[in-house]
């Protein structure tokens, strides 16, 4: 009879993956660090049953390309019962060569009640019990992730975080290969917003040609094609780029040495939604062309 992991490749086993497990409570900011962890190059699945956690990694192990990173999420759509059964899970795991970290994110009740009264989503338990108050249904999600976040490797409470302190959090803790390089984050924000307290680089974006004045491109933002062509199209937003290329291609690398761990580039616009998006993402390309390994983007307005 074969071992758990004798048909995993010997190059698998010699340099296994690295698996992170996110969980918490829906509001605290799991699907913020998913996003965060996939700009971080992570192989990203959410709402993974938890039964099928050794499964899908072990299927991802016997492929032609193998991530070296990967997150899944899981929450309290698997069920009590599963969740209760975590521990049998992850050593299923360690049987094929593999430590999974499990993250679990939480935040105060009054916190998670504000979160979803702003954004006015439904709670995901609220799907499957009619009736239920959001009161209710977080109070069950609590018992129901219990299990998880008894197991967990790491517990971070948001409740006093925003998504950018956040993305930052996990920015700086959990980069793959943080002790060697900078973690850089490319951020876009309107200035009518204010600029962002903590950003080490301000670059504004006011001065270039501006998609909202075009009715056919104001619907989309810099992350769509068709803004990103319009931009790269203009002159003054070719040398902007350029420009900007050489000044942090000058000095990005001499704050190797320096005792920090991140280093965060914003880019303002009047509205956060067209230009400074479009150069968030051009620039956050670029460094990692450049060989930066740990290469994020955030934007305020939008995420």
């Amino acid at each position: 009879m074969s071992s758990p992991g004798e048909d995993i490749p010997a190059a698998v086993r010699a340099a296994p993956p690295t698996v992170v497990i996110v969980s918490g409570l829906s509001g605290s900011g799991k699907s913020v660090a998913l996003k965060t962890f996939e700009d971080l190059d992570y192989y990203c699945v959410d709402n993974l049953p938890v039964e099928l956690l050794p499964p899908f990694v072990r299927s991802l192990m016997k492929g032609d390309t193998l991530p070296q990173k990967i997150a899944v999420g899981i929450d309290a759509r698997s069920g009590h019962a599963e969740l209760g059964k975590l521990a049998q899970w992850r050593a299923a795991l360690a049987q094929l060569g593999l430590e999974g970290t499990l993250i679990f994110f939480d935040a105060a009740d009054e916190i998670l009640l504000r979160r979803y009264s702003d954004t006015r989503r439904r709670h995901p338990l609220s799907h499957s019990h009619t009736g239920l108050s959001l009161q209710e249904a977080i109070r069950r999600e609590r018992e129901v992730t219990a299990p998880l976040r008894e197991a967990a490797d790491v517990v971070i409470d948001t409740s006093q975080l925003n998504v950018h302190q956040l993305r930052r959090r996990i920015i700086a803790e959990f980069a793959l290969n943080r002790g060697a390089a900078l973690s850089l984050l490319f951020e876009s924000f309107a200035y009518k917003r204010g600029v962002p307290a903590d950003a080490d680089f301000v670059f504004d974006a006011r001065v270039l040609p501006n998609p909202h004045w075009n009715p056919e491109l104001r619907p989309y933002s810099g992350r769509d094609a068709k803004v990103r062509e319009y931009l790269r199209s203009q002159s003054e937003v070719s040398e902007y780029v350029g420009q900007v290329s050489q000044f942090l291609d000058t000095w990005l690398p001499r704050l190797r040495g320096e005792t920090r761990s991140y280093v965060t580039i914003a880019f303002g616009c009047t509205g956060g939604k067209h230009r400074s998006v479009y150069l968030a993402e051009t620039l956050a390309q670029h460094a990692r062309n450049q060989g930066w390994e740990e290469v994020a983007t955030f934007h305020r307005e939008l995420d």
